[in-house]
């Protein structure tokens, strides 16, 4: 018994979580309910639109009196069994993708019951059975009435009638839909619980502390408030223990009175209680502070006891820091006593504090632990012992008292042999000293190398620390050192000083150098202007062609630059003074004249003038100011294309010699040689 014991303990460390076989299948079978997987269940308005529009993109649409009448009896009776085939599609979809009720685990078959109510859950998944047959027939019947169809009209008459049962038959599930889908929100809001897995469960009144020790031995945030009712639902938090997995369940607080009368949030705590294998925790508060006294406490506790049956049981007094165990009374000591008494009663009971955690590990570490017992207990106790024991050898023969240790027979002989020679006092013998202890010996770890060379297997104990020899490609470097290389190094640096006292410069060369340096230094700089000119030209080579500038000379440079030539400037004078006095008299005559005699003067010079073709076709000021604004504009758009070198009005403009839209596309039968 021992071994089969011992057995099933290696059987729960290899195999998953610690689960069997059994509930391994059953994990497995629960895995294919992916709740928060089920697709949204449209209302029936919705759901005619999805099918029809996809009936009128799948298919064909268009259709001649001109066909022949069997092409049009199939055009028809085409789209009626396409919406046949989609309704089905969806409504299968939907059966499959909702859980049955009748092959999911107990738990969450009751959990279904008080949620959402198992006859209308069921009413509501037959009734879209049922409209998934009706529409499957009226699309038989009508696909039958099409093929002795003798005209378009009436293929078409067929058709409309087929998808307007088809529709009206949808229309009859708008509350059966409305309702699995809120169902289908409900449970993709439900906590992903695993009935099969190690799990504790904390149960008890209202505000007693069971969110408080969930949020301490959990990675979870369950809300926790001064007022009852504050957990509405199930909440589950993981936990690591002797290196294994286990979920924490936080149930909604129960109050004493019948089954009946209590609502959906206590239902989902007794469902728990019901179904899931998991070791009790059952709080109770000794302060009272949560409203509840212990004799009401107590008393839900032995009404809700028959839950309890096959489960470790563990009641946690909670709430030491307000009210220790010692200042209870007689009478309420008695009373918690009445919990631990009975026929065959393992209810252990243990003081803590979710506020100053005191006590808390001790719980966790209990309650898992009587888990941990009953489950390998209950597979010693199941029918598969004479199964395992039939494939399993277990030896009869029992371990001997002193166990020496085993040395080899080589080692011995050679530990022998050392005795032999060097005695068999232990005193002369080297004690050995680990590199470990000669680091810290020497200084410690970055000040002693290990000395990697005393093992080594050598033919000479000389060659130990020898110096290795440089291989530079394959060959050693020592063969290719010259010995009297330093007397060549010193003669050679002896030749190179002569050399350069040989080539010594004069100072008559020295003086050429510097000259040659100047020169160097200003054919640098007016490269570098030329380079700068080049540059500058590149740069502004897109620009408009600018005419040089004249540059007007003064008389006494015209003058000066005469007599550098050699030449008498004195002509040059008289004529200019000459130009200049006829220029004053000019302007002296037009200044002497009378107002009336300058006006004719000024008319007569205008009429001699050729007239501007804006004077000759504007004749308001205001279009004469816009023509202004616009010859403005465009003068500055050209002059902006001019420099960034784009092309222009005036620019030569060659067309496409083949334009795209004439010569692309598909072309008639026959050859391209048009092109």
């Amino acid at each position: 018994q021992v071994f089969v014991f011992l057995f099933f303990v290696s059987l729960q460390a290899l195999s998953p979580l610690g689960v069997t076989p059994a509930a391994a299948r059953s994990s497995a079978a629960m895995s294919l309910y992916k709740f928060k997987e089920i697709q949204t269940v449209p209302n029936a308005k919705d759901f005619i639109d999805i099918v029809l529009s996809r009936v009128q993109r799948k298919t064909p649409t268009q259709v001649h009196p001109q066909f022949k009448i069997t092409r049009i009896r199939s055009f028809y009776m085409r789209k009626v069994k396409y919406a046949q085939t989609t309704f089905n599609e969806k409504f299968t979809k939907i059966l499959e993708d909702f859980p049955m009720i009748d092959d999911i685990h107990p738990f969450y078959a009751d959990l279904c019951n008080v949620l959402y109510d198992r006859d209308h859950y069921k009413l509501a998944l037959g009734q879209v059975n049922t409209v998934r047959g009706v529409v499957d027939t009226v699309a038989k019947d009508y696909c039958k009435l099409m093929k002795f169809a003798d005209s378009p009209y009436k293929s078409k008459m067929l058709k409309r009638a087929a998808l307007g049962r088809m529709c009206t038959a949808v229309k009859k599930l708008q509350s059966s839909l409305v309702y699995l889908e809120e169902v289908r929100q409900h449970l993709g809001r439900l906590p992903s619980i695993n009935p099969n897995a190690r799990t504790l469960l904390v149960t008890g009144y209202p505000n007693v502390g069971k969110s408080s020790f969930m949020n301490i031995v959990t990675n979870a945030n369950v809300e926790v408030q001064a007022y009852a009712f504050t957990t509405k639902s199930l909440y589950v938090g993981h936990m690591d223990y002797d290196y294994l997995r286990w979920q924490v369940i936080d149930t909604p607080g129960i109050l004493d009175h019948p089954l009946e009368d209590r609502n959906t949030i206590e239902m989902t705590a007794i469902t728990a209680l019901a179904h899931i294998q998991a070791s009790v925790l059952f709080f109770v508060d000794i302060s009272e502070t949560c409203g509840f006294t212990l004799e009401q406490q107590v008393a839900l506790f032995h009404s809700i006891k028959p839950l309890f049956k096959g489960k470790p049981l563990l009641v946690v007094l909670n709430k030491l820091d307000l009210r220790k165990v010692e200042d209870l009374s007689a009478a309420e000591r008695e009373l918690l006593n009445t919990i631990c008494d009975g026929e065959g009663s393992t209810v252990k009971m243990m003081s803590t504090s979710c506020a100053t955690k005191v006590g808390v590990d001790e719980v966790k570490i209990m309650g898992c632990d009587a888990l941990l017992k009953r489950r390998l207990d209950h597979k010693v106790e199941g029918n598969k012992t004479d199964s395992i024991m039939n494939r399993v050898h277990v030896t009869s023969a029992r371990a001997p008292a002193t166990r020496p240790a085993f040395i080899p027979p080589t080692l011995q002989k050679q530990k022998e042999a050392k005795m032999d020679v060097d005695g068999e006092d232990s005193e002369s013998e080297e004690e050995f000293m680990t590199e470990k202890e000669l680091r810290d010996l020497n200084g410690g770890s970055g000040v002693y190398s290990t000395d990697y060379r005393k093992q080594w297997m050598l033919e000479n104990e000389e060659w130990r620390y020898d110096a290795p020899p440089e291989i530079i490609d394959g060959m050693n470097v020592a063969d290719y050192i010259d010995p009297d290389i330093e007397a060549k190094l010193a003669a050679l640096e002896a030749e190179e000083d002569l050399l350069l006292r040989a080539f010594e410069m004069t100072p008559e060369q020295r003086a050429r150098e510097a000259e040659w340096s100047v020169m160097a230094e200003q054919l640098t700089k007016v490269r570098r202007v030329i380079r700068h000119k080049r540059h500058t030209h590149h740069s502004r080579r897109d620009m408009g062609r600018k005419e040089p500038r004249k540059i007007r000379k003064s008389l006494a440079m015209v003058e000066d630059a005469l007599r550098d030539l050699g030449r008498d400037p004195s002509l040059v004078r008289e004529r200019a003074l000459s130009k200049k006095t006829e220029k004053v008299r000019a302007k002296r005559r037009a200044y002497s004249l009378t107002p009336e005699a300058q006006a004719a003067r000024s008319v007569s010079r205008s009429r001699s003038l050729k007239p501007s073709r804006e004077s000759l076709s504007l004749h308001r000021p205001a279009d004469k100011e816009k023509a202004g604004q616009l010859r403005a504009k465009a003068f500055k758009v050209m002059f902006r294309k001019s420099k960034i070198g784009m092309k222009g009005e005036a620019d030569r403009h060659v067309p496409t010699k083949k334009p795209k839209h004439l010569y692309t596309g598909k072309r008639p039968k026959g050859t391209a040689n048009h092109r």
